[in-house]
């Protein structure tokens, strides 16, 4: 059974920090990118960083959290459980959605069930 479990949203004050993490669990094949969206009341789901499961780990921001915001992945080697991390500084009221972690193989795309962040001013 596949599993993204996010965890680490909540209430802060703008200018303060979060960390969200996500255990990933149960997808067989070969995961090439995970990343993060949210998605704000009355708005679409957007990309907010994803990095891929290659050697290099390579990431790509929303220009939005570009600087303030860093994606980082654990170093496991297999699929058995992944977790990946949104280290978010210098939140600003904007930056309040629900928070989806979301992993890619060739073939499928999963999701949690999200996680919410609210940044009060």
């Amino acid at each position: 059974q596949v599993q993204l479990v996010e965890s680490g949203g909540g209430l802060v004050q703008a200018g303060g920090s979060l960390r969200l993490s996500c255990a990933a669990s149960g997808i067989i094949r070969p995961i090439n990118t995970m990343g993060w969206f949210r998605q704000a009341p009355g708005k679409q789901r957007e990309l907010v960083a994803t990095i891929t499961m290659t050697t290099d780990g390579k990431t790509d921001y929303a220009d939005s959290v570009k600087g303030r915001f860093t994606i980082s992945r654990d170093n496991a080697r297999d699929n058995a459980k992944i977790s990946v991390f949104l280290q978010m500084n210098s939140l600003k009221p904007e930056d309040t959605a629900v928070y989806f972690c979301n992993a890619e193989t060739w073939r499928e795309d999963y999701w949690g069930k999200g996680t919410l962040v609210t940044v009060s001013s």
